[in-house]
């Protein structure tokens, strides 16, 4: 049981992945989680608005049980597998976290300044919320794919707009955490 609470080495999760990505070759899909927000559009009847989402939606079911396999596997790991783990960060990162205004820093994966519910319940907190779920839906169709597609999926296809789109995520994720996240909070 041990190895299984255990973080995995690359060396493990390394070739499941690859594994994983050779089945779905295999059977002729792609991997993916963006995907699914059109799909669920569609579901909802979206193509009644926009010809775009005029798609019939079963052809990417296969994708929407991995989405619920994401969410059960999460649920089963923080509160059964992972419960009152520590997130090893640097102490660095910890100590600017926390002069930024985070508290638990290292206790738990999302921070209760932007995740929790007094969070959620305040106008700066869900506007936040709001705007970058906004920014992850449109970048995410509009780039072709999420980060997953891109970095695992089209990276191994050697495709030259994954790279650009994995560059971009970087240069993304490093602005928000220099410049973004320390102007809102």
């Amino acid at each position: 049981m041990d190895f299984i609470l255990q973080p995995w080495a690359w060396y493990v999760g390394g070739p499941l992945i690859a594994i994983s990505l050779l089945l779905y070759f295999y059977f002729g899909r792609n991997f993916g989680a963006s995907t699914n927000f059109e799909t669920l559009c569609t579901m909802a009847g979206a193509g009644k608005v926009s010809d775009y989402f005029k798609k019939d939606w079963k052809d990417r079911d296969f994708a929407l049980m991995f989405v619920v396999g994401l969410i059960i596997g999460g649920v089963i790991s923080a509160k059964y597998l992972i419960p009152n783990q520590t997130v090893d960060l640097n102490p660095t990162t910890v100590k600017e976290l926390t002069e930024l205004g985070f508290s638990n820093v290292g206790n738990q994966y999302f921070p209760d300044e932007i995740f929790g519910a007094e969070s959620f319940l305040s106008i700066k907190g869900f506007l936040i919320l709001l705007v970058s779920g906004i920014f992850v839906g449109f970048g995410t169709r509009y780039a072709g794919g999420c980060t997953s597609g891109h970095a695992i999926t089209g990276l191994s296809n050697l495709e030259l707009p994954s790279l650009l789109a994995v560059i971009g995520f970087f240069i993304g994720g490093m602005i928000a955490t220099w410049f973004i996240i320390p102007m809102l909070f």
